[in-house]
């Protein structure tokens, strides 16, 4: 363990700001001791504490400044000791009045006593270091933090509870058989009966190869319940686009008249779909115009399009497709797409036919936002285009975290590599170099294999505290 990992830590774990409960969090082999020189029980006399910290209780008292004996707040405060505690060290946690003033004051006293200020991360990394949990559930902790969708959050919790990890430890497993049925043909060569068969050894590393890109398969799926689908809603003005983002949302958030140009700005906002996080973006409608605040709107649409994972073009049933739409159509390109033919209760101009001419490969959805009808097919769509027609989140693991899929295509890439080799008549020695590197990735991804950079851009990601 570092030199920094020996000493005693503290940080305010909750959030500042005004609310009803802060937590000023210590952990290390001093947390004790500093507990008992700052808190008083009511029955504490003299100024000096008599309390006895039983294990994981919460005892009542007050923190009080051991130089001018002034109350700062009345706390609950809990010892739990190690190893049994999420650093697997002595851990001290002090539960005050939500303020900004009084977690301040009782950080100041503990960095006073002999405390030094957690780093970012710094309590997961005493975790991850002291091997409570591996590199993969660390990552969850931020996941679970940061999860802004029910999906995201209950894949971070699967996670932390060591769904990936266990994954990972089997094909390392499997990888580490091989190894050693390698090693033992190189180092024993003459012996009568070969130790590797080659056709087996070659399946054996296909069917491995087929494991691990079926995990890497579901990264693109991972990452928009990790991250969201940064989702925009184009079309010429008055189609229906501020109606659309205000029926997604369930409420008035965007302007919505029958005056075009209406929408002179961009308006983001995050919402839920069947449990996946959209930031869906309300665009300026497309046209040609003089009005110099509507051409940056229109211009900021444009740009808009370059970060859309998905594209909600919308169409006027009625009106049928013009010039307008056709313009839109060329910037969306080949990018994901739902087309909208939106008012069909009004009756339609638009044929499949023609929508297909102007956007190959599209998802058509007929709407009419006044009459409620395809917001429904519209969900739908979204939760298949996130799992592909084919991918539940209850029946398969997925792998949310871009970390994990790169060492991922790096092992497959090697095992590859491996094949080839042992398809070319190349001696196991260089077989042997190969695999011993898909070890190592998968290693590098729960942290088994890690260096110390790597490790420290991981938990450079989380707030201090945690």
């Amino acid at each position: 363990m570092r030199e920094n990992e020996e000493k005693t830590i503290a940080a305010v774990s909750t959030a500042y700001g005004e609310g009803g409960i802060g937590i000023v969090r210590m952990s290390g082999s001093e947390a004790r001791s500093i507990l008992s020189q700052i808190f008083r029980t009511p029955k504490d006399i003299g100024g000096k504490s008599h309390t006895e910290y039983n294990n994981r209780y919460l005892h009542y008292g007050n923190i009080v400044d051991p130089k001018t004996k002034k109350i700062i707040d009345e706390v609950l405060v809990s010892f739990m000791k190690s190893p049994s505690t999420y650093t697997r060290e002595d851990v001290c946690e002090i539960y005050c009045h939500g303020s900004i003033v009084s977690l301040r004051r009782i950080l100041d006293l503990v960095l006073e006593l002999g405390a030094e200020p957690a780093e970012p991360g710094e309590f997961t990394k005493r975790a991850f270091l002291n091997g409570r949990i591996d590199l993969t559930q660390a990552e969850a902790v931020i996941d679970v933090i940061k999860a802004k969708s029910d999906m995201g959050f209950d894949t971070a919790v699967e996670q932390l509870e060591g769904s990936v990890s266990y994954k990972i430890n089997n094909l390392r497993e499997v990888v580490l058989n091989i190894i050693a049925e390698i090693i033992v043909e190189i180092d024993y060569p003459n012996e009568d009966k070969q130790a590797v068969k080659l056709s087996d050894l070659e399946k054996r590393l296909t069917d491995l190869k087929k494991e691990i890109d079926r995990l890497i398969d579901t990264a693109e799926a991972g990452k928009m319940i990790r991250e969201g689908i940064n989702t925009v809603i184009v079309g010429k003005p008055n189609v229906g686009k501020s109606s659309l983002m205000n029926k997604l949302l369930k409420e008035s958030r965007a302007i919505v008249t029958e005056m075009p140009g209406t929408t002179r700005d961009t308006i983001e906002e995050n919402i839920s779909i069947k449990g996946i996080q959209i930031k869906i973006t309300d665009t300026a409608g497309i046209r040609n115009t003089e009005d110099k605040i509507e051409i940056l709107g229109i211009e900021k649409t444009k740009q808009a399009f370059n970060d859309a994972d998905l594209i909600i073009f919308m169409l006027d049933a009625p009106d049928g497709i013009d010039e307008s739409d056709k313009e839109i159509a060329e910037k969306i390109g080949d990018r994901k797409c739902f087309v909208l033919v939106n008012k069909v209760d009004l009756g339609s101009n638009i044929t499949k036919n023609q929508i297909e001419e102007l956007i190959e490969d599209s998802q058509i959805i007929e709407t009419s936002l006044t009459e409620d009808i395809g917001l429904e097919e519209l969900e739908k769509q979204i939760e298949e285009m996130v799992f592909s027609g084919n991918l539940k989140q209850s029946e398969s693991l997925m792998i949310t975290n871009a970390r994990h899929k790169n060492l991922l295509k790096k092992a497959s890439s090697e095992i590859a590599e491996a094949i080839s080799m042992i398809n070319a008549g190349e001696a196991l020695d260089f077989v042997h170099v190969n695999i011993n590197q898909v070890f190592e990735y998968l290693g590098e991804i729960t942290g088994q294999t890690i260096t110390d950079d790597i490790m420290d851009r991981v938990f450079s990601e989380f707030c201090v505290g945690k």
